[in-house]
């Protein structure tokens, strides 16, 4: 029969070897106190350490009960959205008539772009009809004006016994030509001082005679006595006229060849 082992034992520190008094007056610690006197600065260790983690303990008992009072209000505060949310109603959330609505305005909002670039075009094209009527006017008036001289001419040659040629109708405007010639000199005279913008109605109809005068000549160049006509027109209030015209620089006077001209420049 084999013989039994002995179990390995860990062994026992000095403190458990003996009695506390026999450890006291052992020879490795010969100025220990005297009985169980050495215990009371181990015991003064103690209680600090205990006072301390008594102290820790009561520091995460409040932070537990800190944590406790904001859990059950954010709790509180989610509930009460939650509530409000499945309790109210928000009239200004979109809703499909919003988005059918906002469709509508864009489409109104494009259909305003399209009617104002169709407005900008037709008057463009009212300006190039509007130049071109003026400058098919100013062609009638020449033809005309050549007719009128060359009848003049020929009844001045009358004395040396020439038949004597009758002058031609003049040539009549039509009614959008007139109206295109009357905005024309509306503009014209609305950049003119105020007395020739209606303060005297006679002085803005001899106005509107010498811009005419001045305007369809031609070569568009005349002289001062070619606008005389009096009783109504004479020469001071056409002399009044073309001087406010040059101001404006409507008209530019030149008299480099020894007589006064006046050339159309408009409106600058």
């Amino acid at each position: 029969m084999a013989p039994t082992q002995t179990p390995h034992r860990t062994p026992l520190r000095r403190v458990s070897q003996g009695s506390l008094f026999r450890l006291s007056r052992s020879n490795a610690y010969p100025d220990a106190p005297h009985g169980l006197g050495f215990l009371e600065p181990a015991m003064a260790e103690f209680l600090d350490e205990t006072e301390a983690l008594q102290a820790n303990i009561e520091g995460m008992k409040h932070l537990s009960d800190s944590l406790a009072t904001f859990n059950e209000s954010f709790a509180s505060w989610l509930y009460i959205m939650n509530m409000n949310a499945l309790t109210t109603d928000w009239p200004q959330a979109p809703s499909d008539a919003s988005f059918i609505l906002a469709k509508a305005r864009a489409e109104q909002d494009a259909i305003a772009a399209m009617e104002s670039i169709q407005v900008k075009n037709a008057a463009k094209e009212r300006e190039m009809q509007i130049a071109a009527s003026a400058d098919k006017t100013t062609v009638t008036e020449a033809d005309t004006t050549f007719a009128a001289n060359v009848t003049t001419a020929t009844g001045s040659s009358n004395k040396s016994g020439l038949p004597v040629k009758k002058k031609g109708p003049k040539a009549k405007l039509t009614a959008k030509e007139k109206k295109e010639r009357s905005i024309e000199i509306e503009r014209i005279v609305a950049c003119l001082p105020l007395e020739f913008r209606g303060s005297d109605p006679s002085l803005r109809r001899n106005m509107e005679t010498v811009i005419e005068g001045v305007m369809y000549a031609p070569t568009q160049t005349v002289k001062l006595t070619d606008l005389i006509s009096p009783p109504d027109l004479n020469q001071a209030r056409v002399n009044k006229c073309l001087i406010a015209l040059v101001n404006r620089k409507v008209v530019q006077k030149e008299n480099s060849t020894g007589t006064v001209l006046y050339h159309w420049k408009g409106i600058p």
